[in-house]
């Protein structure tokens, strides 16, 4: 950042007080966090009986091929799903962690940020753990995505600045939201994935608040081409997240054609209708502090968050 921009970024800081809000996180975490060994039952069997997601959030719900699957099928692909977004979390958290980790590098050790952003990462930690747990429970695979995507998010993470790092992983989190708020409400949800929702949005609003302030700190002051670029190279991220939440692998693993499986997802309105409706909040977000650009804007609508 120039001088002009630190200068801006400090203006910034003292108009909203940020170290006041930064102090009302941590006194947050302190009450409001929760130990997944402790709230979720490892060794219970798992209820043959449940989804791992509410039906209405499968890829696959409201399709003629739902309607021809049998109900074990149904079980059986909703836990899959919920795995594939769960490893999906877990490798954008590994990311998050390293994104955080490095802007606090140079930080003031007694500063609040510096605080609560290790507390992100000691939740995050817990979180990933957490997901991990709970797809091994349930005997899904390990998902992970594309070789490409893993690449590219490998250089993204090394190279991204705060307000590129900070969006992306508000991006991350507010889509994820939507969904777990639902997830942890369904009396015909897993309980090992309702609980993990539970923790996991509770404790995901706290980071969601810290990266809008980071954003709106690191975009204080700076030129229109830089913010013109971050709003690109954000979108981008969001749609190979968006593109990552399901792995294809699912529907073979369950016995579904995969072409077949694909081409009803591709034209699934139900579930294009669902990822808009939780990028809602994230969208007037990302216009309110200028990151919905027009090239931005054809990104997103790609993956049906816009």
């Amino acid at each position: 950042m120039t001088v002009t921009d630190d200068r801006a970024a400090v203006e910034f800081r003292q108009s909203i007080d940020m170290d006041t809000e930064l102090e009302r996180l941590l006194e947050s975490a302190a009450v409001l966090s929760y130990d997944p060994d402790q709230e979720i039952d490892w060794d219970k069997p798992l209820d043959p009986t449940k989804y791992g997601l509410n039906p209405e959030w499968s890829t696959l719900y409201g399709t003629a091929l739902w309607d021809r699957m049998s109900e074990q099928q149904r079980i059986d692909l909703t836990r899959h799903e919920v795995g594939s977004i769960m490893s999906t979390g877990i490798w954008f958290e590994t990311m998050l962690q390293s994104m955080v980790l490095r802007s606090q590098y140079s930080a003031d050790y007694g500063d609040p940020e510096f605080r609560f952003a290790l507390t992100e990462i000691a939740d995050e930690c817990r979180h990933s753990l957490m997901f991990s747990k709970t797809c091994s429970k349930m005997g899904v695979p390990h998902y992970r995505p594309r070789r490409l995507f893993h690449e590219l998010a490998r250089v993204f993470r090394t190279t991204a600045n705060g307000e590129m790092s900070y969006a992306a992983i508000l991006v991350a989190e507010e889509v994820l939201d939507v969904m777990q708020r639902d997830w942890m409400r369904g009396e015909n949800v897993l309980e090992e994935v309702r609980t993990s929702s539970k923790i996991h949005v509770v404790e995901e609003a706290r980071h969601m608040k810290f990266a809008r302030m980071e954003i709106r700190e690191h975009l204080a002051g700076i030129s229109k081409p830089r913010r013109h670029v971050a709003a690109l190279a954000i979108s981008i991220v969001a749609a190979i997240i968006v593109d990552s939440l399901v792995n294809d692998a699912v529907y073979a693993n369950v016995g579904l054609d995969p072409e077949e499986a694909k081409a009803a997802v591709k034209g699934n309105t139900h579930h294009q209708n669902l990822m808009r409706m939780s990028c809602v909040h994230l969208m007037d977000f990302l216009s309110e502090v200028g990151l919905l650009t027009p090239a931005a804007m054809r990104i997103y609508r790609t993956v049906h968050m816009l």
